[in-house]
């Protein structure tokens, strides 16, 4: 595990940015989680693929990502400075537009040993809350495919709202996907108190 720091901690995860020093154990996650990744996203899975991914969310600024990591031990485990364990996930912000917009697109994903124990709820509700304070966005979109429970679960536990629906809205894994299209804002969030 990289040593960088976390940006936020919640009582079972903490979130940090991006290292090329994560490229190993983020790719063994990736390939260990392939069954609970297709067909509805592809993180990179060897070293290569991982320099160049990691590359554009660390200098791209249209792009924030973040590793969601359990924290050893829990709430008292990270440690000084420290941003956990494992990592658990990711949740990369892109299309980030500033001005009058303020808003990007999630998109983001379990790893298999922590799929379904709501480590990515407490992340995302880490990333949200950094995203609407120090990165000084307004709005969060996530685009959906319509069979992705798991993701549809997430931004719903959050407190996004379904926005509408975008036929052949990306290409992934060889064809046009249909997308749902979901949202939050930063008002939403404070009022829903995720």
């Amino acid at each position: 595990m990289s040593e960088t720091h976390c940006l936020a901690e919640g009582r079972r995860t903490a979130i940090r940015p991006y290292t090329q020093a994560d490229a190993e154990e983020f790719t063994t996650r990736a390939r260990e989680s392939r069954g609970i990744h297709s067909p509805w996203l592809f993180p990179p899975d060897d070293a290569r693929a991982y320099a160049a991914y990691a590359g554009r969310l660390i200098e791209d600024p249209t792009k924030a990502g973040f590793l969601v990591c359990e924290r050893e031990g829990g709430e008292s485990g990270a440690g000084e400075g420290g941003a956990g364990d494992r990592i658990a996930g990711f949740i990369n912000i892109n299309n980030i537009v500033g001005g009058g917009f303020r808003c990007g697109a999630l998109g983001y994903g379990a790893f298999a040993h922590a799929s379904g124990r709501g480590l990515m709820s407490e992340g995302l509700g880490l990333v949200l809350r950094y995203a609407f304070g120090p990165l000084g966005l307004h709005r969060l979109e996530a685009n959906i495919q319509p069979g992705n429970e798991g993701s549809l679960a997430l931004v719903k536990r959050a407190g996004f709202r379904l926005e509408g629906f975008s036929p052949d809205f990306l290409f992934i894994d060889g064809a046009w996907r249909d997308h749902e299209r979901w949202a939050i804002t930063a008002e939403m969030l404070s009022q829903d108190g995720v």
